[in-house]
């Protein structure tokens, strides 16, 4: 089951919840701006923090119909785990209720959920072999936390397959997901942003060396970092998304209204 993110005043928790919904408009700002979502579909979220143990877990997540350049920190609808819309205007598309909604309930600490189609992630998934390469430094890292699915064979439309999933993720972070497009699982928003961004560089990397017909490097498997915790604890996440944060005061200061 999911765990109680905080134990927090009413005061504090809407004031959490306003810091929360900036970090992700500021993420789905530069989702847009690297064009990693698919038209209006695609969707990220976030697990709120609750008061107490008994009041039920809820998430922030994009509202269907809207592309994520559109998305304000006040745009975002509340859902609970069982897909209804308790606040905010909109509706909560069916896909991204069965991928989120049991990632979040199957994965303590999947907090934050970014599930985008970003070019070179999703055309790895097309592969045959949809997996990252040990050639680049960042695959030190990056290879430990990622699994592949390659068994799906058409888009998530049931709480089953949203099971089979968060089964499969397990421990790990991120997913590429086979003839579809990536799912990053992160403790906070920062961290999962962070981490689908180095993911997707280092793919594109990948696809680059590739595409000139010559033989990948290979690193040593001595060298793999073997670590499958916080990505903060490694990488400076928070510090990351703050510098697009930065950007977007100047140049698109409404996400965060």
């Amino acid at each position: 089951m999911v765990a109680v993110l905080h134990s927090l005043t009413l005061t504090d928790a809407e004031a959490e919840e306003w810091r929360l919904r900036c970090d992700m408009a500021a993420v789905f700002r530069v989702s847009a701006r690297l064009g990693w979502n698919e038209h209006i579909g695609n969707h990220n979220s976030v697990m709120l923090p609750q008061r107490s143990a008994n009041d039920p877990p809820l998430f922030l997540i994009n509202p269907r119909g809207y592309l994520f350049r559109e998305l304000t920190a006040s745009s975002l609808i509340v859902c609970d785990l069982d897909g209804r819309v308790l606040r905010g205007k909109g509706e909560l598309r069916k896909v991204a209720f069965h991928i989120h909604a049991r990632l979040h309930l199957k994965k303590p600490n999947a907090t934050c959920i970014v599930h985008v189609h970003p070019q070179y992630l999703t055309a790895l998934a097309l592969l045959e072999d949809p997996s990252f390469a040990l050639s680049h430094h960042n695959n030190l890292l990056l290879n430990d936390r990622t699994v592949y699915d390659t068994d799906a064979t058409a888009p998530v439309d049931d709480n089953a397959e949203g099971d089979r999933i968060a089964e499969l993720m397990g421990d790990k972070t991120i997913m590429v997901m086979g003839a579809h497009g990536v799912t990053v699982a992160g403790a906070t928003v920062h961290e999962a942003f962070d981490e689908c961004y180095m993911a997707e560089r280092t793919c594109m990397y990948q696809m680059t060396a590739m595409a000139t017909g010559q033989k990948l490097r290979q690193l040593p498997e001595s060298s793999r970092r073997g670590w499958t915790g916080p990505w903060g604890q490694k990488v400076d996440a928070r510090m990351h998304l703050d510098a697009w944060r930065r950007i977007l005061d100047r140049e698109e200061a409404d996400y965060a209204s």
